[in-house]
């Protein structure tokens, strides 16, 4: 029984302990990022504005209008909403602003084949950059100026910074910290050291030729900006972060959100550990380490259970009287320090306390997603978005 004990404590420490060293070292890291420096741009580029809506009738005509109203010349870009399953009242109001209006219907709906269908019907030289935000989405003003500029620099693949838009619930205060976190750890901690950061969904932007060309190759059920990531890197591309490119998005506001969201998340993310593994380990043999580092990210820890793992696991060690206690207490402190560095300082501010009510709620839903992940990989999830 002893031996028993201590394999599985060394196993599930190697583990979660190897989460929270990656979590720990990119924690630490996101406090030397720095922002490029700002250059002015020889050119305008013609962009189109990609906004895929399964369902968003409550939200949709809103996104669209605001979006075309940038501090950017109404002539150099188009907004396309690509229309799945909206009502025919939506699909009006849509029709009477000037921006281009797709309806697609599929079978089985998902982001990546109302994306493939938007280029389908595009010239392959209409544009120089592409957009793509989700049907809750607000721009901020500059984003698209911003874009530009960053690929006057030379950037081909640029990830915004989403930013909360709303924060009535504790909830919905929860999801903004865990969007800031993941910022800072999977954002500034990677491009810190030279890494390209993570891709959000939405909030991002592409050179035109080679989003169609890498598009058409994924085919994703949910997490079609985990796969996007991984084949961008696969091929040398770096993926950029512009912090001050902001996108405001809606955080979830009730707990059966929380849950369908963060299973259609960890469900894309082991599957595409599974599908890139193998490539990523032959692509670090040829000095691609950005590619491989993309594949292990998707083996870690859900990041926020990573710490209740912990927690258990020392619990369980002291009740057993078990020596393993200690190395479970160091690793879970070290976690625990890494949350410390990159969680955003409004969550320690006393009108935010009430946020921390709601983290037991959060916990036990993301518990109930990882009984989700079969259902998450056969079909599309949706999250319901407020008006």
């Amino acid at each position: 029984m002893i031996y028993l004990i201590a394999a599985v404590n060394l196993l599930l420490l190697a583990y979660l302990g190897w989460g929270a060293a990656y979590q720990l070292f990119y924690a630490f890291a996101g406090h030397f990022y720095k922002r490029e420096k700002p250059v002015q741009p020889q050119k305008l580029r013609r962009m189109i504005v990609f906004i895929p809506a399964y369902k968003e009738d409550s939200v949709i005509v809103q996104t669209a209008r605001l979006t075309l109203v940038q501090d950017y010349p109404c002539d150099r870009y188009d907004v396309m909403v690509i229309a799945d399953g909206l009502k025919e009242s939506t699909l009006q109001t849509l029709r009477s602003l000037p921006i281009q209006v797709l309806e697609v219907q599929f079978e089985k709906s998902t982001k990546s084949k109302a994306l493939n269908r938007a280029l389908d019907v595009l010239p392959a030289d209409a544009y120089e950059a592409v957009v793509i935000l989700d049907a809750d989405n607000i721009a901020a003003p500059d984003f698209l100026k911003r874009i530009n500029a960053d690929m006057e620099r030379g950037a081909v693949a640029v990830q915004g910074r989403r930013a909360a838009k709303n924060s009535h619930t504790g909830v919905a205060i929860l999801d903004a910290a865990s969007e800031d976190t993941n910022n800072h750890i999977l954002c500034r901690g990677h491009q810190a050291v030279g890494l390209s950061a993570r891709l959000a969904g939405s909030g991002m932007a592409f050179e035109y030729a080679l989003f169609r060309k890498v598009m058409r190759k994924v085919d994703a059920v949910g997490g079609f900006d985990k796969e996007l990531e991984l084949r961008l890197t696969a091929v040398g591309v770096h993926l950029e972060y512009d912090e001050q490119a902001v996108i405001y998005d809606e955080k979830v506001s009730k707990a059966e959100a929380f849950t369908k969201q963060r299973s259609r998340w960890i469900a894309a993310q082991f599957r595409y550990f599974g599908r890139f593994f193998q490539k990523g380990v032959k692509s670090l043999r040829r000095g691609n380490f950005d590619f491989f580092n993309k594949t292990m990210q998707m083996a870690l820890p859900p990041r926020l259970l990573l710490p209740v793992f912990l927690l258990g696991g020392v619990l369980f060690n002291w009740a057993v009287g078990s020596v393993w206690v200690w190395p479970w207490l160091v690793v879970f402190s070290l976690n625990a320090t890494s949350w410390l560095l990159a969680m955003p300082r409004y969550c320690f501010q006393r009108e935010n306390i009430i946020m921390w009510t709601h983290l037991p709620t959060i916990v036990f839903a993301t518990l109930l997603a990882m009984r989700h992940l079969r259902e998450a990989n056969k079909r599309f999830i949706h999250t319901v978005h407020e008006a």
